[in-house]
């Protein structure tokens, strides 16, 4: 069983979702270009250097959850039970990830990030990271044995079957869709390695 956070983990979390929050609403309402780092410290009642503390780069404002996701992406692979098929568990996890940034008040923030040429950037890294992180998760799982290839290729897949999903008028019917040929593929590529 995993321990709580202790206080200084719990203020330091509060911290950073104060921030976050702080950049959001600052970015929603003036523009994301309009709004610079000192302006998020001194809504968030903090130094520029905490700011930085927290967040890597004043696109990392927007998308805070991201190392959460990927945690979560890994999560599917590793903690997923002892012989339980890959596929159901990062369909799951999609389902959630897709769940998460389709919810009413995410229409916004996708928003924002269409129209900020550095946030669709930031976001297309960052989602070619939690692939490749991802494939290193699938790749090293024994039961798994598939190619290097094959298990770069269906974590873009899964990453990119968010991406589409997320677009979607069905977001949950364009996950199993998309999942339907994610998992014939995997099933080729066992048959085949």
């Amino acid at each position: 069983m995993t321990e709580p956070p202790g206080r200084r983990e719990r203020k330091k979390a509060a911290t950073r979702r104060k921030i976050a929050d702080t950049a959001l609403r600052l970015f929603l309402e003036r523009g994301y270009d309009a709004v610079g780092i000192r302006d998020v410290a001194a809504a968030a009642d903090v130094a520029v250097t905490t700011v930085f503390a927290h967040f890597a780069s004043k696109e990392a404002l927007v998308f805070e959850q991201d190392e959460d996701f990927e945690r979560g992406l890994i999560r599917a692979v590793t903690d997923r039970a002892p012989h339980e098929p890959l596929m159901p568990a990062l369909r799951r996890e999609i389902h959630a990830l897709v769940r998460h940034c389709t919810a009413d008040d995410a229409a916004p923030v996708w928003r924002l990030v269409e129209e900020t040429p550095a946030l669709r950037e930031y976001d297309e890294s960052m989602r070619l990271r939690h692939a490749a992180s991802l494939a290193t998760a699938i790749a090293a799982d024994p039961e798994l044995s598939r190619t290097a290839t094959a298990c770069r290729t269906i974590a873009r897949f899964a990453i990119d079957a968010y991406s589409l999903a997320r677009e979607a008028d069905d977001p949950e019917a364009a996950v199993d869709e998309i999942f339907g040929m994610i998992e014939a593929a995997w099933e080729v590529t066992g048959s085949a390695a």
